[in-house]
């Protein structure tokens, strides 16, 4: 009996010294009755089917504490930032019960187990796809659709594969945290639109929204894996051609698609962003000042969309789905809870951080991408903003690339011309096939095919333009006239095609590279009396008070979908208005003796003094013309303490600052206050144009304080606090303010096209305001 009793004290004695050491419950009999399941991954640890609030542990190898969290109201937990290795153990605080041991991976593309990518999917339909950590995506699969079905296509229109498409299919991902996946979508027009092509279309829906499992996070490294996983298993399916998959989608759809890629997924066949960014801060912060119009509103709405399903919260297919019965779509709710809180990051992040932003700006990784890209944007984008011309000169890595620019809005990437290019690119690279092949039933679903995209009358699009590309029978001739292409084109006067809005060009010309080369940097030097000319005059100073609410925040108040902004993106009712007097200045050139084509970004460089220590700029370019009428062509903003340029060339984003394209550091230890009663010189970047200033115009610089001239972009927060700051712009020799473009050798064939038909530019009657003028 003394013996027996010695041998539990041991043993009771080494459990305590376990419990002391943070190790306790670690034994045999508590692993064989464990009820807590780890699941390793990038980088982070994950369990579901927990109580709710459950307090859980995590220990490393060794049985160290690394963090404690609490289970979400679902059952989830989720710990992020983990540090690669084996033997991770998750502790169920309660009752000391420990998991299983865990392996946490690199976020390294290779997969961990490639048998992952064996499953089978099915050719049609709503289904489910695991990736390499187990997380189940939400997925719906669209096969081809048959022409034949569409309305209003005419009987006996040829077929590239008799009646029906058949399988097996070039096949494109559609990837993003929207509602993709809906199973009774495609909840866009552009799956609808690579159906019409002959291309099956698998929507995704990103883990952490919808339906699918995970915790949502803005474009964490953990989501480029998925799409990894996915690209393969798609391609491994018995109906998908080739077995190599394309990716299409606009906006968010497109943006992912630059993630993705710059992986290379070996069954990766090309890619095709549409409307994207080059980076967050140019759509989130312009300037340095927060976008707190759409940029903030779309991060609202994602946070709300990766809540958990319910009555009022997440993606409401995915409440439909549970409530219809889906267990799946039940279960995968239990890490939505976990989601990052993306307003926190956006507020905590008001400055350039290389370690949050470089991972999440296209510019710094899109020389990794080494399959074919056509990438189209539009200079007036009222969502992601004119910026994207600038990664034109960063896809380093891979020779097939082609880029097309217009005016416009964002949908306004899927307009007729660049569709054709769109669809010939994908043919050629994607489905290895000539686009003849699939170019009269396209012809004749033109009418369908936008009213699905852009929301306009079937009467309003009645043919797409001739594509040469498309007169080519065979693939090799049609790939040759492709790669024949110019990198770089430019659609003018998109809208004034037809002289009533609708999205056709007035016309294109097309360049080698971007920027254009041969731009030369053309200054108009402010002078006094509202003037602008070719050398500053003398010393004067035009003084404003720069008040943000002076105007209506926005300068258009409808929807933005199909029949909204996007359906007749030239011809709503806009309320752009002028500033009243004496909060801004204006400067007019004279009448331009020849036209002037204008491509690419440029600067308005500034001396400015400001009665607070800080104030926010914004200047507006427009052109007056002839006929007394003045149309908006592109704005740039400044905050002035972030005045400071970065002139290192050796940073791949932080480049060096030309006069033509500046960039500002946005470091937040290069911040300056204004000095008082002291004039700085402040450059103002100006977002890209692609605009045709005609013979007889002149050319208007307008600097006010943000707002009035966006359709959804706005700025509440500007500084100063109280609104408002007596600011003035000084310009002499010795101060030379000017505002600076890039002008390129093309010649303009069309005449001024009507007011009101360019799309996203805005027409007025030109009102003119004299400037408060004094001694600087």
């Amino acid at each position: 009996m003394e013996r027996t009793s010695l041998q539990r004290l041991t043993v009771v004695l080494a459990a305590l010294a376990l419990a002391l050491l943070g190790l306790g419950g670690w034994s045999s009999d508590a692993h064989a009755e464990s009820t807590i399941t780890a699941h390793g991954s990038a980088e982070q640890v994950y369990a579901t089917d927990l109580a709710p609030s459950a307090s859980v542990t995590l220990l490393d190898a060794a049985g160290g504490t690394v963090a404690t969290e609490q289970a979400s109201a679902e059952g989830g937990v989720l710990f992020r930032d983990v540090t690669p290795g084996d033997g991770y153990r998750l502790r169920l605080d309660a009752d000391r019960t420990l998991s299983d041991p865990v392996t946490v991976h690199t976020t390294a593309a290779a997969p961990w187990d490639p048998e992952v990518y064996d499953q089978s999917i099915a050719s049609d339909g709503y289904q489910y796809l695991t990736t390499r950590d187990g997380t189940q995506l939400a997925i719906s699969v669209h096969p081809p659709t048959s022409p034949a079905s569409l309305p209003g296509l005419p009987e006996g229109t040829p077929l590239p594969n008799g009646p029906d498409y058949l399988p097996p299919y070039p096949t494109v991902i559609e990837y993003s945290g929207y509602g993709y996946a809906k199973p009774d979508g495609p909840v866009n027009g552009i799956a609808t639109l690579a159906n019409l092509m002959g291309f099956a279309v698998v929507d995704v829906n990103m883990r952490g929204t919808g339906c699918s499992g995970g915790a949502y996070d803005f474009f964490e490294p953990l989501q480029q894996l998925d799409a990894y996983d996915v690209i393969e298993t798609i391609a491994r399916q018995p109906w998908v051609k080739g077995h190599q998959v394309g990716m299409i989608g606009i906006s968010y759809g497109g943006i992912s698609q630059l993630f993705a890629a710059q992986n290379n997924p070996p069954s990766l066949a090309a890619i095709a962003p549409l409307s994207v960014i080059d980076s967050v801060a140019t759509t989130l912060y312009p300037g340095g000042i927060l976008n707190n119009g759409f940029a903030v509103n779309w991060a609202e709405e994602r946070a709300h969309e990766a809540l958990p399903a319910g009555p009022d919260t997440g993606q409401p297919y995915a409440w439909d789905r549970i409530q219809g019965g889906d267990q799946t779509c039940a279960d995968n709710q239990a890490l939505h809870g976990e989601a990052t809180d993306l307003l926190g990051k956006v507020r905590a992040n008001d400055h350039y951080n290389p370690e949050v932003a470089d991972p999440l700006d296209p510019i710094t990784f899109v020389k990794d991408i080494h399959v074919p890209v056509f990438l189209a944007c539009q200079w007036q984008d009222e969502q992601t903003g004119g910026h994207c011309p600038m990664l034109v000169r960063h896809f380093t890595g891979t020779q097939k690339k082609w880029f097309t620019f217009t005016n416009g809005a964002h949908v306004d990437s899927l307009d007729p011309t660049t569709f054709n290019r769109w669809y010939d690119f994908l043919s050629l690279y994607v489905a290895h096939q000539p686009p003849m092949l699939n170019a009269a039933v396209l012809q004749a679903a033109a009418p369908l095919i936008y009213q699905e995209a852009m929301g306009l009358p079937p009467t309003d699009i009645s043919t797409l333009p001739v594509d040469p590309v498309q007169l080519q029978p065979t693939y090799a001739g049609a790939l040759k006239a492709f790669e024949a292409l110019p990198r770089v084109r430019v659609l003018f006067d998109n809208g004034a095609g037809r002289g009533k809005g609708d999205p056709y060009p007035g016309y294109e010309r097309s360049f080698s590279d971007f920027p254009v080369p041969g731009t030369t940097a053309r200054s108009f030097y402010l002078r006094p009396h509202g003037e602008m000319g070719a050398l500053p005059l003398s010393a004067r100073a035009d003084t404003y008070t720069s008040d943000p609410h002076a105007v209506p925040a926005t300068d258009y108040t409808g929807g933005t979908g199909g029949g909204g902004l996007w359906g007749n993106a030239s011809q709503w009712s806009w309320n752009w208005q002028p500033y009243p007097g004496g909060n801004g200045v204006s400067y007019v050139s004279p009448a331009l003796a020849q036209s002037a084509t204008v491509v690419g970004s440029g600067a308005v460089e500034v001396w400015v003094k400001s009665s607070t220590p800080d104030v926010d700029l914004q200047a507006t370019v427009s052109e007056i013309r002839p006929d007394g009428k003045e149309v908006f062509v592109q704005n740039g903003w400044m905050r002035a303490s972030e005045r400071k340029l970065s002139y290192d060339p050796g940073n791949i984003f932080r480049q060096a600052s030309t006069l033509l394209e500046p960039v500002p550091s946005f470091l937040a230890s290069d911040v300056q206050p204004m000095p008082a009663n002291k004039y700085v010189k402040v450059t103002i970047p100006l977002y890209y144009q692609g605009h045709a200033y005609r013979a007889g115009s002149r050319i208007r610089l307008t600097i006010t304080a943000p707002n009035g001239t966006q359709p959804i972009w706005s700025f509440d927060e500007t500084q100063p606090p109280t609104g408002t700051a007596t600011v003035s712009i000084a310009h002499s020799p010795g101060m030379p303010s000017r505002l600076v473009l890039p002008v390129v050798s093309a010649t303009v064939p069309t005449a001024l096209p009507a007011c009101g038909s360019l799309r996203n530019e805005p027409c007025r009657d030109y009102v003119a305001v004299p400037n408060r003028e004094s001694a600087p």
